[in-house]
């Protein structure tokens, strides 16, 4: 039994919007929204050379944000560092101290030693954990990694990262900043 053209057409219609649908990506993730400027802020897994002047302890150690976001350090116990900047970081060094008589006019310098890695995942020649350097792009972050594969959808990158301690994760563009601790992932492209 043949069937009418017309009702062949309609068919065929439906069934190529059917398929069309089926390859369609349903999660859809927008675009990032710009890395803010307003400096470095610490989390987990920052060494940090902490400098207090005229206090033995404090010759340029280096210690490290623990898992919590927290800084320990002799005499004052822990500080809360996540999400700080270095300079805030110091202001709340110097407090402590000046809060437990430790002393009178405390000098406090706190420098970034190193700075959390990025990962960067998919469709790159060397997907893996690199070292951050300031200012980094996406495209610089795929050159580190060896490169996009022949299967990789250079349009399609996708950053995860750390926003006032709750993972974000958008669309990236090739110019677009990542910061320490992102993680990236270069998508396959369909052929």
């Amino acid at each position: 039994m043949r069937l009418p053209r017309g009702i062949m057409q309609v068919l065929g219609t439906v069934a190529l919007g059917a398929m069309a649908t089926g390859c369609t990506s349903t999660g859809q993730v927008d675009y990032l929204p710009p890395a803010q400027e307003t400096g470095y802020t610490l989390d987990s897994g920052d060494e940090l050379r902490v400098q207090v002047y005229g206090l033995e302890g404090f010759e340029g150690t280096s210690f490290i944000v623990d898992e919590s976001g927290m800084l320990s350090l002799p005499l004052i116990d822990k500080v809360p560092a996540r999400g700080k900047t270095t300079e805030q970081l110091e202001g709340d060094i110097r407090q402590a101290l000046l809060d437990r008589q430790i002393l009178k006019e405390p000098f406090v310098d706190v420098q970034s030693v190193t700075l959390r890695p990025f990962y960067i995942l998919g469709e790159v020649n060397n997907p893996g954990e690199y070292a951050y350097r300031p200012g980094m792009t996406v495209t610089t972050a795929v050159t580190i990694a060896g490169g996009y594969t022949v299967r990789a959808n250079q349009k399609d990158v996708v950053i995860t990262r750390k926003v006032e301690g709750r993972a974000v994760t958008g669309r990236a563009e090739a110019d677009a900043t990542v910061r320490p601790g992102d993680q990236i992932q270069v998508v396959e492209r369909w052929f």
